[in-house]
């Protein structure tokens, strides 16, 4: 069986409500957002093409990204963790937070003890933000 690559959670929320909801919830578990991508007007700039309201924040815990980069400098090309919000047919929204143990397993970092353990605690995090999301939407 496939490990699932994220967390996903549904949200009864309108896409700027939900992108706003994510970002609180990030930031309760330490996570500040890095970038912001806005899939929709970069499709729409780029190829002239109609998309979703769709975002990918790059989500950072400083402490946690420091700990992982002084750990294994190959770390950085899956840094920031990567959460997506995306507007669904129904009017609510789709939010999907990356799982550090399943992209660590890329290139194997996740051989190295402290990189586990780092990863442990980011995942913690992130299960967080995803619980109180679901509380939210229930």
């Amino acid at each position: 069986m496939t490990q699932p690559l994220a967390f996903e959670i549904e949200l009864d929320q309108p896409f700027e409500a939900a992108v706003e909801t994510v970002t609180a919830a990030l930031k309760t578990e330490g996570f500040g957002i890095l970038t912001t991508i806005d899939v929709k007007a970069t499709l729409k700039q780029k190829l002239n093409e109609d998309f979703r309201p769709y975002v990918i924040l790059g989500a950072c815990n400083p402490p946690l990204a420091h700990r992982a980069l002084s750990a294994e400098a190959r770390i950085g090309v899956l840094l920031p963790c990567n959460v997506t919000v995306e507007a669904t047919d129904s009017g609510g929204s789709l939010v999907r937070l990356g799982d550090p143990h399943v992209l660590l397993q890329v290139g194997g970092l996740d051989q190295n003890p402290a990189v586990r353990e780092i990863a442990d605690d980011a995942r913690a995090r992130l299960q967080r933000a995803a619980r109180s999301l679901e509380q939210d939407s229930a």
